[in-house]
Formats: C-alpha cells, structure tokens, sequence
C-alpha cells in the first residue's frame, strides 16, 4: 500500500525520507511542491531527481480527497463536501470578509459529544479524520480559490470549527497544526489559526506545550446546570475545571485571550441574568465573547433569541468591560453556518464507543 505523504509533517516526512536513503532538503522540497505549489503527482516536481520521482511514484501518493459537491451562498460563503471514503463526506467552509479570509475545516466524520444545539450532532460518529484528511481540506481550498490580485493566498486565517471535536481527534490534529504553521507548509501564524473545543480539559493542557494556537472554547452556558443540558461534556468536565484550564493555556497562547463561542437560544441561556453570570465566572479569565445568532435546523427543538434580548445581553457584557462581537449569519441559505454542518455521515452506531474512548483517555 502506497503511503500519502499528506500524512506527514516535516519532521515525520523528514525521517521517511531518511528511511528512503534521501537527504533532508528532499523532504522539504517535497512539502513546499505538496502545500505551496498545489502538487498532486510526483512528476510535477522538476526540481527532484528523476531517480527520487521515480522511487515516489512507486512507493507513495498525493492523497487528496475527492469533491463531492459545491456551493455558493448569496454573501459569497462557499461550501465543499469532500468524500473521505465509504459513503463519508465532510463539509469544509470558506467566509471571504474585507480583511481576511478564513476557512473552516472539519476534524471528525461526524461528532460524538452530542451538544443539542448542532446539526453535526445530530449526525452520528463515524470516525477521526488523518492528518491527510484534516490538511487535505486546506489543500483543496487553496487550490479552489488560487491567490488574489497581488499573488497572495486568498486563505489568511484557519479554524479547526468544522464537524467534529478537534481535541478528541488530538495527535491528527496536531499534525496538521504543524503542516500549517510549518513555513514550507502554509506558513500560516500561530495567531491566525484557532482550534474550537467543547472544553476537553487534559488535551487544551497538552496543546499548550506542543502546539500553542489561538484557542477558542464553546462555552454557551453561564452556569454547570444549563451546560449539563446543552454541552453534556459538561458533566465530565465542569466550568470550574474548565475556566482554570484557560488560565493555563493562556501561559503559553499566542494571543492574551480566549474566545468563548456562545450561540444564542431562546429562553435557554439568553437572558440578563445569565449575562451577569458570566460576568462572574470569566472574571479571572481575559476573553472576548462571540455571541451566535442559532442558525436553525430541521426537528432542532430551539429558537433563535429575539434581536433585542441579543443586544441586552451584549450590553451587560460589554458594559462591564469585555469586548464583544456578534457574529453574523453568513451562509446560512446554504447550511453552512455556525453549527449547521451536517456532512454526509454512515455508520452512526459508533457514538458510545467514542464517549468511552474520550472518558479512557482522559481520566
């Protein structure tokens, strides 16, 4: 079986060029054609002897995953679904804005941690995603959008807020951190990439020592009793344990903040007195809070909180001193909002195996 090198960040494609009897600068050439130059096939790289292409083409692939669909929204959001084999697909999103444009990527077929909110949720658990597979969505959308008019990458900023729980998926995903922040890589900075979670504890410790990026935590409930409702992985890990673990990380982010993602349901938690709330519980923690419209979907059992209950709950933060933004709906006419990725996902008998899993590796 061939090996896709877009499993492999420098270090690792280093040391299997190494097995390969091949020099170091092999390897970073190699990635620079992969990443940079959108490569697919060996024979591409001129600049590889044709000694080395030949011992690559019978002994390795560019393992990209495949186009399943694509689409446009109204506000230019773009959306693709990508096969990951067997009857999977995951959804990868692109938000142009003035100054910057992020892509949203995936790190999980599917998603095992069933917050009540999330379309993605609602799909089941197949499995995680390689490295190839999570870096393959980068890889792809790059190619997809090509560079602006002064040649630079359309692509600025990374969010790991696609489908799935990146820190339950942790050692693919930090591959993939690496392959992005690597300079023959995407060379991407470490404060324009961000990795959501619902607050997997033991791993935000892990990622503060080995790949510190931005950090964003879906926290979406002021108090333990509605988060238990919402973010079941609440129960394992309760706010207390949650807000000293953004303490830590913040020794070593690259930025002096934490986002906290808090999405906005009706009668739920968006009221003046959960707003003052979390004015209690995050006031040893510097942060920025991203309220969420909800985006809804079929059979979601919730509503979106009035625009007015909006604004009086960013006025109590705000007015104590946070900085706060709303984030606005975009792509929601092609599901492809704010917890609206739902992917195409088979074999959703795995969830339980996954809860398991996650609470082994994290006692």
């Amino acid at each position: 079986m061939k090996t896709n090198l877009l499993d492999y960040d420098l270090p690792a494609l280093t040391e299997h060029f190494a097995q390969m009897g091949e020099k170091p600068f092999r390897a970073r050439q190699v990635m620079r054609w992969i990443h940079q130059g959108g490569a697919e096939n060996f024979d591409e790289m001129t600049d590889l002897a044709k000694s080395l292409r030949a011992k690559l083409n019978e002994k390795a692939i560019v393992g990209i995953p495949a186009l399943m669909t694509s689409q446009e929204s109204r506000d230019g959001t773009r959306k693709w679904l990508l096969d990951v084999g067997t009857g999977n697909g995951v959804e990868t999103v692109f938000i142009p804005e003035t100054e910057r444009g992020t892509l949203c990527i995936s790190s999980q077929v599917g998603c095992a941690l069933e917050c009540t909110f999330c379309s993605t949720g609602r799909q089941g658990f197949n499995r995680n995603l390689t490295a190839a597979e999570i870096i393959g969505q980068l890889w792809w959308a790059n190619k997809a959008l090509g560079v602006t008019p002064k040649n630079e990458r359309v692509i600025s900023n990374v969010v790991m807020m696609g489908m799935g729980e990146p820190m339950a998926n942790y050692d693919n995903v930090v591959t993939a951190l690496s392959i992005m922040l690597d300079d023959h890589g995407y060379g991407l900075s470490r404060r324009r990439v961000t990795v959501s979670t619902s607050g997997m504890v033991p791993q935000m410790d892990r990622l503060k020592d080995d790949m510190p990026v931005a950090m964003a935590v879906s926290l979406h409930a002021s108090n333990d009793a509605v988060r238990d409702q919402i973010v079941p992985l609440n129960k394992k890990y309760p706010l207390k344990e949650l807000m000293a673990a953004c303490r830590r990380y913040l020794a070593k982010a690259p930025r002096d903040f934490i986002t906290f993602e808090y999405v906005m349901l009706d009668g739920i938690n968006d009221k003046a007195e959960h707003a003052r709330e979390l004015l209690e519980l995050v006031k040893d923690v510097p942060c920025k809070f991203n309220l969420i419209p909800f985006n809804p979907f079929p059979n979601s059992g919730y509503e979106r909180s009035s625009g007015e209950n909006i604004r009086i709950f960013r006025d109590i933060l705000q007015q104590a001193g946070l900085v706060v933004t709303v984030r606005k709906t975009r792509g929601d006419d092609i599901d492809a909002a704010c917890g609206q990725l739902a992917g195409q996902v088979k074999d959703k008998t795995r969830r339980q195996q996954k809860w398991q899993q996650i609470y082994m590796e994290s006692r």
